[in-house]
């Protein structure tokens, strides 16, 4: 384990969109490898990802957040809140999904991502959410284990046929 580190973990901003994009670089890398038949290399090398960034810190029901580490960006955590009303066969409920988590390599293990989906758990309780959740690739083992060790639990399983 990395020795932990000081993080200060802030709301990201429509500014942060650039920011966002270069660190997703170092998720958006294993995806490509793992899956290029689903993820394109193209997205992260252009400003194309920083607009994608920059048109959803606009919306509503967004969170975001920056976490810094000795002055300097070292990860980013994106997340949505849903509020789903009830109908004949499920209950009304609200939650808040983590959409993107990404962590400099160089501070990995060290509490920066601990940090934002803390920082993710705590609004979604202001926004009266009751859970989080997030999903994830099953070729990333490191993303699966982070998220177990934070006490998520899986609770459905996509399954994938190639035609």
């Amino acid at each position: 384990m990395t020795e932990p580190v000081h993080a200060l973990v802030r709301p990201a901003t429509e500014r942060d969109a650039a920011v966002l994009a270069e660190l997703n670089r170092f998720v958006h890398a294993l995806h490509v490898e793992a899956r290029p038949d689903v993820f394109r290399t193209a997205a992260s090398e252009t400003g194309e990802l920083a607009a994608i960034f920059a048109s959803f810190l606009a919306g509503d029901d967004t969170l975001a957040y920056v976490a810094e580490v000795r002055g300097r960006p070292a990860g980013y955590v994106t997340a949505v809140v849903h509020r789903r009303p009830g109908d004949e066969m499920t209950r009304a409920r609200s939650f808040v999904s983590v959409e993107h988590l990404a962590v400099d390599p160089g501070v990995a293990r060290g509490g920066v991502g601990t940090a934002l989906v803390e920082a993710v758990r705590t609004a979604g309780r202001e926004a009266g959410c009751t859970a989080v959740l997030t999903d994830v690739w099953d070729f990333n083992q490191t993303a699966l284990d982070f998220f177990e060790g934070l006490g998520f639990t899986p609770m459905r399983h996509w399954l994938e046929h190639p035609l």
